[in-house]
């Protein structure tokens, strides 16, 4: 695969994941947590799609392949590392606005 498509995959995957991440945290915010979590699969399946296309030049690179460093791969693998971290803290913010909502008696568990 070349090189531009693997890097544009992962950019465009990665900015995905961070927005069904960003849209978890909302639905958990409004109490619909089945939705968020919903939204948190979505993101969790785009990760999995960058994190193919990472794959693809890791193993490329283990190979002996030549890899070009460029501005647009760092970008990238910026991309990928914010989605990661984003997911991560999304998750934590659904459990807190859960733990708030069973507090205040408001929980819908289904």
């Amino acid at each position: 695969m070349d090189l531009e498509l693997i890097i544009i995959n992962i950019i465009n995957y990665s900015g995905e994941a961070r927005s069904f991440c960003m849209e978890a945290i909302r639905y958990a915010k409004a109490g619909e947590f089945s939705e968020a979590k919903k939204a948190i699969e979505e993101a969790n399946d785009k990760l999995s799609e960058a994190h193919k296309s990472q794959t693809l030049l890791i193993q490329g690179e283990a190979r002996g392949e030549e890899s070009q460093i460029s501005l647009l791969l760092i970008h990238a693998q910026d991309h990928l590392m914010n989605a990661i971290t984003i997911r991560d803290m999304a998750n934590e913010f659904m459990d807190l606005y859960q733990i708030v909502s069973e507090f205040r008696g408001e929980v819908n568990h289904g």
